[in-house]
């Protein structure tokens, strides 16, 4: 990577996985570095992602060199200004910011059709194995809770409504973890979208409630609703004759309770395979987004009253 070659690193930031970023200064430009050891991560699909969002013209790092087969991809910077730190500093900066990541969403799901079917499919059995993480993860391996047979069968009815949900929708073009510790503020082509590596075919709400029903930020209800609304009427006619407004509201939600069983139990994973304590602080906020829904959703009664009588109480004694 001769274009960097004697430049300094300093560290830029980590996230979740096994991957490192790295920034680099030559003169006035600067780079990211991302080392990804091979082992544990591949990064083509990363390479291919990429591609496809420079051909959308969305604001994501462009690959400059890779080399991997030792893991490293040199990138373009998209600066330091991650939409979580600037919506903690500045709330009133929401609307400006939410206004520009829905419209980055609605291109991503349009100009993707071009690319959905080359990604994998988000199918029934990766909705129920991350579900599952919620099970055995956070309520097993972290909080020692069981579930007898009883609860199990409860379980198993709610996963079956959930994936059916997210199967039931109209597939898009998926970023898989669009929210706003992967968006950054940029000054032209706002946001800047990273991680985007997980990309699959799946559901429509799924990016939608990911950036809205945010694991880390929390934004009051009739907000939320305003701005899935917003999204909604921005979608293609065709979609929306084939999804009315009120069943795009419960896919919506519905959605949302099956990805936050999921990142509660990737929580309590990164804590307990990873060494990655933080992420715990995530959790009460990631299943009030469920517990909320409670009153709206019968049938998700089982896991409200799990999470309320159970999970949430453990974790409060756990602390």
């Amino acid at each position: 990577m001769d274009v960097v070659a004697g430049c300094e690193p300093v560290p830029a930031s980590s996230d979740a996985s096994f991957r490192r970023y790295f920034r680099l200064r030559q003169g006035d430009n600067s780079f990211i570095v991302m080392d990804a050891p091979p082992d544990k991560e591949d990064s083509r699909p990363y390479v291919r992602v990429a591609g496809f969002l420079e051909s959308m013209q969305l604001n994501a790092p462009r690959v400059i060199e890779a080399d991997l087969d030792k893991g490293f991809l040199l990138l373009s910077d998209l600066g330091t200004r991650e939409y979580l730190q600037v919506l903690e500093d500045d709330p009133a900066s929401a609307l400006r910011l939410y206004d520009d990541a829905l419209r980055a969403l609605q291109v991503l799901q349009a100009d993707g059709t071009a690319f959905q079917g080359l990604l994998p499919a988000y199918d029934d059995a990766r909705f129920r194995f991350e579900m599952s993480l919620f099970r055995d993860w956070l309520c097993g391996t972290h909080l020692g809770i069981e579930f007898d047979a009883a609860t199990e069968s409860s379980w198993r009815r709610c996963c079956d409504l959930l994936a059916a949900n997210a199967l039931d929708q109209p597939q898009v073009f998926v970023h898989r973890d669009y929210h706003s510790r992967n968006l950054m503020v940029c000054d032209e082509n706002n946001p800047g979208i990273l991680d985007f590596q997980d990309a699959m075919e799946g559901p429509l709400t799924y990016d939608l409630v990911s950036l809205l029903k945010d694991c880390y930020v929390k934004w009051p209800a009739e907000q939320v609703g305003e701005w899935a609304l917003q999204f909604y009427r921005g979608l293609d006619e065709s979609v929306r004759q084939r999804v009315a407004e009120e069943g795009f509201l419960r896919a919506f939600d519905l959605m949302g309770v099956q990805r936050h069983l999921k990142a509660a139990g990737i929580f309590a994973r990164l804590n307990h395979r990873d060494g990655k304590p933080g992420f715990l602080d995530d959790v009460p906020r990631t299943l009030s987004y469920i517990v909320e829904l409670g009153p709206h959703y019968p049938e998700i009664e089982f896991l409200v009253t799990l999470i309320e009588g159970r999970v949430l109480p453990a974790m409060d004694a756990s602390v």
